[in-house]
């Protein structure tokens, strides 16, 4: 890594989008990388559109502020991309992963950023038996990027949930990187 990443998520309140932005940061920091992970707080109401962020440095990092140019983001609820502009400030180079069902091309976004889509609840009903995205998110992000290796995802995820449903969480996050990872 050669600058600072920068990454938005996208999601509702009751989703997990700052636990998924914490799980960003500790893969990133599990792999040596310098890496932070905070909310945007507004509206706190499960529901209610909500943003988190993370960045990963190879030195410290300093700015604490919100991320208005991200090289990643990530829409955990795919309706929002009808109510809110996701590609906001995304970089050209960068990536917009989104969970759904649909192709890239139908979503109809505008952005010259690559668009990468993964069905990450029926991952996570399939290996969860709930439709928790998170980890498959997780694991989605690692296989679009180079931001996150796999094996820290794995760590991380298993350390994050003990037992039978930290087993569970890494299949999620092995089936979704495995469905966007170049072959």
């Amino acid at each position: 890594m050669s600058a600072v990443e920068q990454i938005r998520i996208h999601g509702r309140g009751g989703q997990g989008s700052v636990t998924l932005a914490h799980l960003v940061a500790e893969a990133a920091f599990e792999s040596g990388a310098w890496a932070q992970a905070f909310p945007a707080f507004g509206v706190e109401r499960r529901g209610a559109p909500v943003e988190a962020f993370a960045r990963i440095d190879d030195e410290p990092i300093t700015d604490r502020s919100q991320v208005r140019s991200p090289s990643y983001v990530i829409v955990q609820d795919p309706t929002l991309v009808e109510i809110v502009d996701v590609a906001e400030g995304l970089r050209e180079d960068g990536t917009l992963l989104v969970n759904t069902e649909e192709s890239p091309e139908d979503l109809g976004l505008e952005t010259e950023a690559e668009v990468v889509t993964v069905d990450a609840t029926s991952i996570a009903r399939e290996h969860l038996g709930r439709p928790i995205a998170n980890t498959a998110l997780l694991g989605a992000l690692a296989g679009a990027s180079d931001v996150l290796e796999v094996d820290s995802v794995r760590t991380v995820t298993e350390s994050s949930f003990e037992g039978e449903i930290g087993e569970k969480n890494v299949r999620a996050a092995d089936a979704a990187y495995a469905e966007v990872s170049p072959a």
